[in-house]
């Protein structure tokens, strides 16, 4: 199989409260009106293992949980997301749109925890070697306003870090941002109508020279 007829991956990214969920539908929605096919999923989970540890990972509990077992139940759900769905869906032709990937675990794991991002960078090569997102759309956001968006909302485990936590994993997304083309920026701070034009604006620049012929 060529390298022209496999499908591309597509990731959304951003802190809590930034709109990454409504936002995988409407960049599905641009794909699908091109004629591709589309499939959407999320980490950590996409498989039915994955979710099982997901639940794991976003249950609020009383025991700490150490940084570099929570880096590794992450990478383990995405080597088995990787693995039985994301890998094989490219593979075929199909566009994948996630919600979250490495880029996440760079963002929250080593700038929020300070796990290692060598440690980050070894695993990724381990749980899925050659596979990252063609284009990642990184919605930014101040956390203080995203998270007044959630406030009214059941919190997660993560959800409930302090402050300084999520300006240190905004920190890390957007050094990344800027160190890597793939990644774009999106203003997630306005409306729904100005984020959404703009994401659109970023899929079709990126299908006008990345889709397939």
């Amino acid at each position: 199989m060529t390298r022209l007829s496999r499908g591309r991956f597509i990731t959304i990214e951003g802190g809590e409260g930034t709109g990454k969920s409504t936002n995988v539908d409407r960049v599905r929605n641009v794909l699908e009106q091109r004629g591709f096919d589309v499939l959407t999923t999320r980490e950590p989970g996409g498989t039915p293992l994955a979710e099982e540890i997901r639940s794991v990972l976003l249950e609020p509990r009383d025991e700490a949980v150490d940084p570099i077992a929570e880096t590794m139940l992450i990478f383990a759900a995405r080597a088995q997301h990787v693995a039985k769905v994301i890998e094989p869906a490219l593979r075929v032709g199909r566009w994948v749109v996630c919600e979250r990937f490495t880029d996440s675990t760079f963002a929250y794991q080593a700038g929020g925890r300070g796990v290692d991002a060598d440690a980050v960078a070894q695993l990724a090569d381990l749980a899925h070697p050659g596979v990252w997102p063609d284009l990642t759309l990184y919605l930014d956001a101040p956390p203080g306003a995203a998270m007044t968006r959630i406030s009214t909302r059941s919190l997660d485990r993560f959800e409930r870090e302090r402050r300084e936590f999520f300006e240190r994993v905004r920190e890390t997304y957007v050094a990344r941002a800027r160190d890597q083309s793939r990644i774009v920026l999106i203003d997630a701070s306005r409306d729904l109508v100005s984020v959404q034009r703009e994401i659109v604006r970023a899929v079709e620049r990126f299908l006008s020279t990345h889709a397939n012929p």
